[in-house]
């Protein structure tokens, strides 16, 4: 909403009413309310008729993106520069440790710190470790609870494992050859 018309309102004046008491017409009026910067005479004749300074009238929402502009301007922006190889190597670290769930995710977690890799990519990893360790005993106890034997639960927990290894060979050469993951998640849960 232009500031003219705020003003125009807040003094409860239609178009009409303000261009009698301005000598603008009211044409003028719905041009300046829709975005056009009142000038000279026009403007002098409607802040006289509004009995408010010149400058209140001048299109704020200019002065608006300038001072929104210089907001940005001054925030430090947090570059974080991605090292593909500590990626690599905070991708890799969850495998040794895979049959041990807390340790598939604290420890990239913790190498994350130690390399300073704080960025998308590796809080995509370790969500994705997260969501893994979440998903997987659940699985293994679907898989137990249609008691089809020994066999097929060693082989569940086999797979379930692998699932695993693949995902995070899968992502490690995606990173090597086209530093991105191949296996994301579209939010993070760190």
């Amino acid at each position: 909403m232009s500031k003219l018309k705020t003003l125009r309102e807040q003094q409860n004046l239609t178009q009409e009413e303000l261009s009698e008491k301005s000598g603008i017409s009211a044409r003028t009026i719905q041009r300046i309310e829709t975005g056009k910067e009142p000038k000279g005479f026009t403007l002098r004749a409607l802040a006289k008729a509004l009995e408010i300074a010149e400058n209140e009238l001048i299109y704020t929402e200019i002065k608006q993106e300038k001072i929104e502009a210089n907001k940005i301007k001054k925030e430090p922006q947090e570059v974080v520069l991605i090292n593909y190889s500590f990626l690599k190597i905070i991708n890799l670290s969850s495998i040794p440790f895979i049959l041990i769930p807390p340790l598939n995710i604290i420890i990239p977690l913790v190498l994350m710190f130690i390399m300073k890799q704080k960025n998308s990519l590796t809080k995509q990893l370790i969500s994705l470790q997260i969501l893994w360790t979440i998903l997987a005993p659940i699985v293994f106890m679907l898989g137990i609870f249609l008691k089809l034997g020994n066999q097929f639960s060693l082989i569940l927990m086999i797979l379930i494992v692998l699932s695993n290894v693949f995902i995070i060979i899968r992502n490690a050469i995606e990173i090597d050859k086209r530093k991105k993951l191949y296996y994301k998640l579209n939010f993070n849960m760190i």
